[in-house]
């Protein structure tokens, strides 16, 4: 029987603490993962490990950076899922519409990490 490959997510987030917690959840749910603490790192790694889907947060250097990111992927060639991630609030879900950007979905902060695996999983179509 061969083993599939891990699928990968690439987490953008300029906080480190939240790059290390998403990064052992993941990890110990068998996703492989890669980081970037910046936009532009981002879009090089992006290019570099080929990543099944990312999460990117919403505000790092500007407010809207992770919007500005995600089509900036999207204008490059990603294909997976893109998931925005945010610490504004629920009134983020009124004032910006996922679908509109392209985005796979928004996580809010405090992240909810049983969300995050169950949500990733369904979309990739990983079994439990």
């Amino acid at each position: 029987m061969s083993k599939t490959k891990p699928k990968t997510i690439l987490i953008i987030d300029d906080d480190p603490d939240i790059r290390s917690s998403m990064r052992i959840v993941l990890e110990a749910e068998g996703f492989s993962v890669g980081e970037a603490s910046t936009g532009e790192e981002g879009l090089k790694i992006a290019k570099s490990i080929d990543p099944d889907a990312v999460i990117v947060d919403l505000m790092m250097e500007t407010v809207d950076a992770g919007s500005r990111l995600s089509q900036s992927l999207k204008e490059g060639g990603f294909h997976g899922p893109i998931y925005l991630l945010s610490s504004a609030g629920d009134s983020v879900r009124f004032t910006v519409d996922a679908r509109d950007l392209g985005l796979a979905g928004i996580f809010q902060k405090p992240l909810d990490h049983k969300v995050l695996v169950n949500t990733l999983k369904v979309k990739l179509g990983v079994s439990s």
